[in-house]
Order: structure tokens, then sequence, then C-alpha cells
């Protein structure tokens, strides 16, 4: 996440609000030490992102035995 200054940040407001209000938040920082973190409004919640694919993919019926008679020749004595 991008951190500026105060100096900084006085100077490019604007496109520093604008890049936030497209989903890049940014911090502002006071002789080095972050202040404030600059988001969106509607920007989505940390850790929000739970079932964000739903419905999007299917894990087969089979998932846990596929590819299980390839791992086990790996693991047979062919002497």
């Amino acid at each position: 996440m991008l951190t500026v200054n105060m100096h900084e940040a006085k100077t490019h407001l604007s496109r520093l609000v604008k890049a936030a209000a497209e989903g890049e938040p940014f911090i502002i920082a006071r002789a080095g030490k972050p202040v404030v973190k600059v988001v969106a409004l509607d920007a989505p919640e940390p850790g929000s992102r739970i079932g964000f694919m739903a419905g999007e993919i299917s894990i087969p019926d089979d998932f846990d035995s596929m590819g299980a008679s390839e791992i086990e020749s790996m693991f047979q004595d062919d002497a």
C-alpha cells in the first residue's frame, strides 16, 4: 500500500483521492509515522472476499481419490 508524507499528500491530493476512489487506498504519514489510511467509502471491508466465487467453480465428487492410481504407481518398486 502506498504511503505518502503530509506534504506530498497536500501537493497531490486530487490524484491520490482519485486513486483511492478507484480502489487503491493509501496512508498519510507525519514524520515517517503512519497517521491515517484513506479508502473509498464504498470499498469492501478487508476479509469480505469469502464466497466471492460462489457458483463459479465446481469440485468433482471423486476429488479425494483423483490420481490415486498414478500416485500409488510412483511409490511401487519397479525392480
